[in-house]
């Protein structure tokens, strides 16, 4: 069995962090948040090779992620030559192949059981299985309704008031047959949800869902990529290589250096080769990146700092997300904002 990921988007609502960086190695706690999704992969151990479907730096992301060795399994590449959409990315990368696959959006964190989805597709014959979860606001996304033996009965997409008759709505995550993929155009921008999952219910083929209550959420935005750290510093979704052994469910690497009269307030994380200076307080729901340093006095508040950024004494960062390299002034005050690789602020400065 393979798996495919689509992961040749450009990250565009998560710019300007995707500037330098595709969307699927931004980091999360360090760790480029693909392993994520490969992490649910590798417990189906019948899976052996995975394939990544790329256009957006693809150079980037195999320099990563290599033949899938280190993981313990097998990596593939394939790039499209244009963007294909999600239906066209999917029969562009499962050339040649027979056998079921298993599919994931490149932005979807999840802690599903994917074997799971994968037995129950097996036990109804289904030609495709669609992971469904459910939404406080429906209205924001398009609709999937299914009948009470979970067959999916139709698509609703941007649905008016009137049209929302269920809060379910696609996962991104799916189990098909490639026997149907001959109903894809070659080389043509196809969407899944809008051309190819329909052509299933017209046919009256077996197509359910597999209905998942548990975590779910889109990275693709700065306001979801910062939950995604709140949810794991406060336990609401468990990953690697965040570990918190202590009550404050606070993380400081070992070789991390915290001055004289340095607070660390948890939830936080401080990865490995940070600098803490003298009086400077790193406050809930933090997340420090590697060689990092926050000068004496700085505070740092609700705060993802990438990579080797430095910040300068007295600053004060309250909801800021850097990018890789950044230089924060003494004295400077940045809020609730996205600053991309090497941003250079000037004492002072408010932003």
């Amino acid at each position: 069995m393979k798996a495919i990921l689509l992961a040749g988007g450009q990250g565009t609502r998560l710019r300007p962090l995707t500037l330098n960086t595709p969307k699927p190695v931004v980091p999360i706690f360090g760790r480029p948040f693909l392993h994520y999704q490969i992490d649910r992969i590798l417990q189906v151990p019948e899976i052996d090779e995975i394939i990544l479907s790329l256009n957006y730096q693809p150079e980037r992301i195999e320099a990563v992620f290599g033949d899938g060795s280190a993981l313990g399994t097998r990596i593939r590449y394939v790039v499209e030559p244009s963007p294909l959409g999600t239906a066209g990315g999917i029969k562009f990368a499962s050339q040649g192949m027979s056998d079921t696959v298993v599919v994931f959006n490149g932005d979807v964190l999840t802690q599903i059981n994917l074997a799971s989805v994968i037995s129950m597709h097996r036990a109804r014959r289904a030609t495709a299985t669609i992971v469904l979860t459910p939404v406080e606001n429906p209205a924001a996304y398009g609709l999937v309704e299914t009948d009470s033996d979970a067959n999916i009965l139709r698509f609703i997409e941007k649905p008016d008031p009137a049209q929302i008759t269920t809060n379910r709505i696609n996962a991104g995550i799916y189990v098909l047959e490639p026997s149907t993929f001959d109903r894809i155009p070659d080389g043509v921008s196809w969407s899944i949800e809008r051309k190819y999952f329909p052509s299933l219910v017209e046919r009256h083929e077996t197509f359910v869902a597999y209905l998942y209550e548990g975590y779910w959420i889109d990275i693709g935005t700065p306001d979801k990529y910062a939950q995604v750290h709140r949810d794991i510093l406060e336990g609401r979704f468990h990953a690697a290589p965040f570990v918190a052994p202590s009550a404050s469910r606070t993380s400081v690497a070992g070789d991390a250096v915290v001055g004289e009269g340095a607070a660390i307030e948890g939830p936080a994380f401080i990865d490995a080769g940070v600098t803490i200076q003298d009086g400077a307080r790193v406050g809930p729901r933090s997340v420090i990146g590697r060689g990092c340093r926050v000068g004496a006095g700085a505070v740092v508040e609700d705060s993802i700092l990438w990579n080797d950024c430095v910040v300068g004494a007295n600053a004060i960062l309250r909801g800021a997300i850097l990018g890789s390299a950044c230089r924060i002034g003494a004295s400077a005050t940045v809020g609730a904002t996205v600053l991309g690789d090497r941003t250079d602020l000037t004492d002072f400065t408010r932003a």
